[in-house]
């Protein structure tokens, strides 16, 4: 059984009842949509035209939302619909980003993901979902769509009909019969100065120079929903502070079991490093969430999702902060004298380098999960995260180590750290050439990635992650060279931290810019 939707553009009037009678049905916020009409205008009078299409949940048979929820708070029903629990849902908003559709809001009263659930309780009653009670011309059609006798699989048999982002490839389960593409496809028809009787959302105003719309027919978009971004400030320092704790821990024990090296850097000062910033990235990372007081459901085995890698992220985040913080309390525990922790620091370094592997890692499947992210579905990402984890970790090392030789402790491997450095930042320009110099699989991508480059973040980019990235390279190859230039490594340190932060927030943001209704 597969329950679906069928929308026929072709009789629809765009009354709006449907939108009514859903936000009434589940008591909807104001400003906020389960099911909405859009509009879009075509040509210029006296030939102009108006198309229209109702947006939703697509109850996709293969569900990124589903496989991304950390909590299960979002899951498939035996009959097809795609169903929510607000109970056990923490507000992470990555089902947000998962959905190619924009069809799932943060609820403002309830602070939960929320979207069409089919009206789930009242098809489990043997009722039609309000919409299609309501709909004056019965222009949505409800109904089995593996029942050959349904009338739904019937219509769709015999009328051509389209789906939304088949690209995707989430099989979603609404068709719609007469369906104007420029009303489907968000790139063919950007927002105008102004809606109908609303004022279009800031980011979709500031984003429409960017798309490529369509000069032929000149559609543009003139009532649609408002889809701010879900993840902001604290996402963005996330990925930066992930990285500092990773990079470090992993450098610090490369230089143990490459070198030997035993200093205060390597045993006490490398692993506080990452178990500090550990702790910040999960501040950040609780600090987002809109149920924040739930994030111990993550921490119940029988509550998570075993595929979302949010979900198997925090697993790698608390076994890295164990090994780091053990690591730390041994190096603490020598340096105040209670004996010589040198064997277990040894030890503990080679699972540290695969877990800080991991840590830094992990973000490239999370984002591989977001499905509504084309931008983020590179196949160097997870490469491109270990080559900034080395930036951000060497450069915080030099940073550390500059302070320890001020107390005395000498300036020890500061070669060794530029070198590292220097190779981080070269391989992070050599994945930002590929990235951005290429093709890219999606027309989605390729719209976030010319934003980046030659679109409305092309000053950051150009002048935050390659120009700073650019003059870390050449100062940390000046104190790798000659370790009398060893403060000239430190200044670069602390530029690549500067670099990283500017692409992150240019990545992040070009990534959500892309309106997907």
């Amino acid at each position: 059984m597969r329950y679906g939707f069928a929308i026929d553009q072709r009789t629809c009037i765009g009354c709006h009842a449907c939108t009514v009678a859903c936000k009434t049905e589940h008591e909807v916020p104001v400003g906020q949509f389960r099911t909405w009409v859009k509009y879009v205008d075509k040509g210029a009078y006296p030939n102009a035209t108006r198309e229209m299409a109702v947006l939703r949940c697509n109850h996709c048979t293969d569900a990124p939302c589903v496989t991304i929820c950390p909590t299960q708070s979002l899951f498939k029903r035996d009959d097809g619909i795609v169903d929510f629990d607000r109970d056990r849902c923490i507000g992470c908003k990555s089902c947000m980003q998962a959905c190619p559709y924009d069809a799932i809001y943060i609820d403002e009263d309830t602070h939960t993901a929320a979207k069409c659930n089919f009206c789930a309780h009242r098809v489990d009653q043997g009722l039609e979902p309000a919409c299609v009670q309501v709909c004056p011309t019965e222009s949505i059609w409800v109904g089995d769509l593996d029942d050959p006798n349904s009338g739904i699989r019937k219509l769709i048999s015999i009328e051509p009909v389209t789906v939304r982002a088949p690209e995707q490839n989430t099989s979603p389960n609404v068709y719609y019969v007469g369906a104007d593409k420029a009303a489907l496809d968000p790139l063919v028809a950007p927002v105008d100065q102004t809606y109908l009787w609303a004022e279009p959302d800031i980011l979709r105003l500031q984003t429409a120079p960017d798309l490529p719309g369509d000069p032929i027919t000149n559609a543009r978009t003139t009532l649609n929903t408002s889809h701010p971004r879900p993840w902001g400030w604290k996402v963005w320092t996330y990925l930066w502070t992930k990285s500092v704790a990773a990079g470090a821990g992993a450098l610090a024990a490369l230089l143990l079991l490459m070198t030997g090296s035993t200093s205060t850097l390597v045993t006490t000062a490398a692993p506080f490093i990452a178990v500090a910033f550990l702790l910040i990235t999960a501040v950040l990372l609780i600090w987002d969430l809109k149920q924040p007081k739930r994030f111990v459901f993550l921490l119940m085995p029988w509550m998570i999702q075993r595929r979302s890698w949010l979900a198997i992220g925090g697993i790698f985040l608390g076994l890295y902060a164990a090994i780091t913080g053990i690591w730390f309390l041994a190096g603490a525990a020598g340096m105040l004298g209670f004996g010589d922790f040198t064997s277990i620091i040894t030890v503990l370094a080679w699972p540290a380098i695969p877990a800080a592997v991991m840590t830094a890692g992990y973000t490239a499947f999370l984002f591989g999960q977001a499905e509504g992210r084309d931008l983020w579905q590179s196949p160097v990402l997870f490469w491109h995260l270990q080559a900034q984890a080395i930036m951000a970790g060497a450069g915080v090392l030099l940073v550390a180590g500059a302070i320890a030789d001020v107390a005395g402790e000498g300036f020890v491997s500061v070669t060794w750290l530029a070198w590292a450095l220097f190779i981080g930042t070269i391989a992070n320009l050599l994945i930002l050439t590929v990235e951005y110099g290429g093709q890219h699989s999606t027309r989605n991508a390729a719209v976030a990635a010319h934003m980046i480059t030659h679109g409305r973040y092309k000053n950051s980019f150009w002048g935050g992650a390659i120009g700073l990235s650019v003059l870390t390279a050449a100062l940390a190859l000046v104190g790798a060279l000659d370790e009398r230039f060893g403060l000239v490594a430190v200044l670069a340190g602390v530029i690549a931290q500067a670099s990283l932060l500017i692409y992150e927030a240019v990545y992040v943001k070009a990534g959500q810019d892309v309106p997907l209704s």
